[in-house]
């Protein structure tokens, strides 16, 4: 009995939900009479009212507007003073409050994400206002620095509150929200900072997941793979410089089995320019990446050029299919796409290549075609 009350329950607001497609924020604003109250949508680019109303004696006010397509969020406000919250459906959300603490010691009820939102925002308030004190003049160094150290440690719990948030909802408002918030115009959460970049994706992935097709959505998770490229462009980077450090000491060897499981060994090749080339048959890459390749090779093998070819492909029969003409050296490891090679080389895409001189000192990496032509034609 009880649980067909309550599924009728369920049934009869979900109803009344589809019925108006709308939600409604309403409460009142105590000793305002007369003010001006401003009902806005706080958008990805940019904030547009809604809706106003000069507050009566009582400072009641209501106002309604339809229930965004996605999680989304809205504001009230009050001369220069700004109250935050969060609507993904039709909620009849409460807000009471009072100008002398508008912004921050509210009371809301009907949105729980709209109170975690509450939360996150007086605790960013109180780490800005600590910050702005910092400004002042007749501020000794030492009080300049306790105070700093006062801002980081509150920082710390902040972002220790926001990251249990984060990975309680990864899709609600909420930790979209806490993603974004700044002091002195810094995210606090940067997906380019190693730390963060874990609860930055969380939150991205969620959305794409839940949300794909919401501008949110695709803002954010790019924003992400952002940060993820160039972080492995600058490890990249950072093992390219040390190969050139290390340029006349040597290179690293790669022996693997070719297709008659004879194991070729890289270093058979030093005497002559060698271009090393990872990549796989079974990208999509794959026929351009090997045209290039025939046309160094038959341009310059007779003067003493070499390709020594790593396959990344997971399928053997694949590649064995493919080398069947091919008249270089390619080679391919047992474990597929997870060589050891392809991280010794540091290598995150394909095709990458890496062009070898004669005394074996690597010389470039992936070079455009042309460079690439230009500086063989110069090793030779």
């Amino acid at each position: 009995m009880k649980s067909t009350l309550f599924l009728v329950l369920i049934l009869a607001g979900m109803t009344s939900c589809n019925q108006h497609n709308k939600f409604s924020i309403s409460g009142s604003i105590k000793d305002a009479r007369g003010e001006m109250l401003y009902f806005e949508h706080s958008g990805l680019m940019k904030t547009t009212v809604l809706d106003s109303v000069r507050l009566r004696p009582n400072g009641s006010y209501r106002f309604k507007s339809k229930r965004p397509l996605y999680p989304d969020f809205y504001r009230l406000r009050l001369n220069d003073k700004i109250i935050t919250f969060a609507v993904d459906s039709c909620e009849e959300i409460t807000i009471d409050a009072h100008p002398a603490n508008f912004a921050t010691n509210y009371t809301i009820t009907g949105s729980h994400t709209s109170s975690q939102i509450q939360l996150l925002r007086k605790s960013v308030m109180n780490i800005q206002k600590l910050a702005d004190s910092l400004s002042t003049t007749t501020m000794s160094d030492k009080e300049r620095n306790d105070k700093i150290a006062i801002i980081e440690k509150d920082i710390d719990v902040h972002k220790a509150m926001a990251r249990k948030l984060i990975l309680q909802n990864a899709h609600s408002a909420a930790a979209y929200f806490a993603i974004y918030q700044k002091v002195n115009d810094t995210y606090l959460f940067s997906p380019y900072v190693s730390g963060d970049r874990p609860y930055c994706a969380a939150v991205a992935t969620a959305y794409n997941a839940y949300m794909p097709e919401y501008e949110r959505s695709k803002n954010l998770y790019a924003l992400v793979m952002d940060a993820i490229r160039t972080d492995r462009k600058a490890k990249e980077n950072q093992t390219w410089n040390e190969i050139l450090a290390t340029r006349g000491l040597g290179y690293i060897d790669i022996i693997l089995p070719d297709k008659h499981n004879i194991q070729r060994k890289l270093s058979d090749l030093v005497g002559k320019v060698i271009l090393i080339d990872f990549s796989a048959f079974e990208m999509k890459e794959s026929v351009v990446n090997t045209f290039s390749l025939r046309e160094l090779y038959n341009k310059y093998h007779s003067r003493g050029f070499e390709i020594y070819q790593v396959s990344l492909d997971q399928n053997k029969q694949l590649w064995q299919h493919s080398i069947e003409n091919i008249p270089w050296v390619s080679v391919r490891d047992i474990n597929g796409p997870n060589t050891k090679y392809a991280e010794s080389y540091n290598v995150t895409t394909l095709p990458t290549n890496f062009l070898m001189d004669k005394k074996g000192n690597i010389l470039a990496r992936s070079l455009a075609f042309e460079e690439l032509k230009k500086t063989i034609e110069r090793n030779l």
